[in-house]
């Protein structure tokens, strides 16, 4: 089994300049801050390979955002981890190259010049269902909501841990890859996890697939893992922090109140299906429990 990297820190707008001089210097691994802010210039990012150095066939990340810095540095993270990338710095040109070469899946951000990023995931969506994971800006959960109804499978709030991104992107692809002899295919010879079903509830963790009475119910990766934390042990109060702690990495700050808005997302996603549902309880000052037989 591949160990698990280092943990890579929080990155903010201003420091994104500065961590790309360590990240050239030291080969393509995010480093600490430098002291001189170099000019990006050429292309977006160097050829990378299309094989991973085992030979088989690396993974495909798009990553359209008009932030140079953030496109090169973003690249250099994935390409660290074993991902292929590609740049895109408007929604126009990274709309015609997703539909006519598809990666395995795209990364943009809403806010870009030409086609933003919901017209992107609107247009998209009406040809491919292409995983997405959309960055936001911080607290915006109107763009949060926009984009999840238009089809993204997550979001990542900006400032955001390249460690949560790198999580996210293994997570989706491992729930849009067929499951094949018993092994997940994202963290290659890990055995696959076992299914859960608690009454009419059915999770699927190796596929990311969820069904309530039988109909499929959409998740988010983060919607998922908080489900999951749920259905492990019903009837068990889970407190706020012990949900964040499921859904993401040690090294990031999530406000109480992101968990409070996925629980609110998943109970109108399961009404969607069943208008009677309340499996997911609330308990005011506790956190919240899984109680459907």
């Amino acid at each position: 089994m591949r160990p698990d990297p280092a943990p890579l820190p929080i990155v903010s707008q201003a420091q994104w300049r500065y961590r790309l001089a360590d990240a050239k210097a030291t080969g393509g691994r995010i480093g600490t801050m430098s002291e001189s802010t170099p000019e990006v210039a050429g292309p977006l990012a160097p050829p990378v390979p299309e094989t991973a150095p085992d030979g088989e066939r690396a993974m495909q990340i798009a990553l359209v955002d008009d932030d140079r810095n953030i496109l090169t540095t973003v690249s250099i993270a994935l390409q660290s981890e074993g991902f292929a990338t590609r740049l895109y710095s408007d929604g126009e040109t990274a709309l015609k190259a997703l539909l006519d070469n598809p990666p395995d899946l795209a990364v943009f951000d809403i806010k870009m010049p030409k086609m933003d990023g919901m017209e992107l995931l609107r247009r998209l969506r009406e040809h491919s269902a292409l995983p997405v994971i959309f960055l936001t800006s911080k607290d915006d959960e109107s763009d949060e909501e926009a984009g999840l109804e238009l089809g993204a499978d997550d979001y990542i709030a900006k400032p955001f841990s390249l460690r949560l991104l790198i999580a996210r992107i293994r997570a989706i692809l491992r729930r849009a890859e067929p499951v094949r002899d018993g092994t997940s295919p994202v963290g290659a010879g890990d055995p696959a996890p076992v299914s859960i079903t608690r009454g009419r509830l059915f999770m699927d963790p190796a596929r990311h697939h969820v069904t309530w009475n039988g109909q499929p119910v959409s998740l988010t990766v983060t919607e998922f893992l908080i489900l999951e934390a749920l259905a492990v042990r019903p009837g068990v109060i889970k407190s706020r922090n012990q949900l964040m702690d499921a859904a993401y990495p040690d090294d990031v700050f999530v406000d109480d109140r992101t968990v409070d808005s996925h629980i609110k997302r998943m109970r109108r996603k399961f009404r969607m299906v069943d208008r009677e549902f309340a499996a997911i309880d609330t308990l005011y000052g506790a956190g919240y429990s899984f109680t459907d037989g």
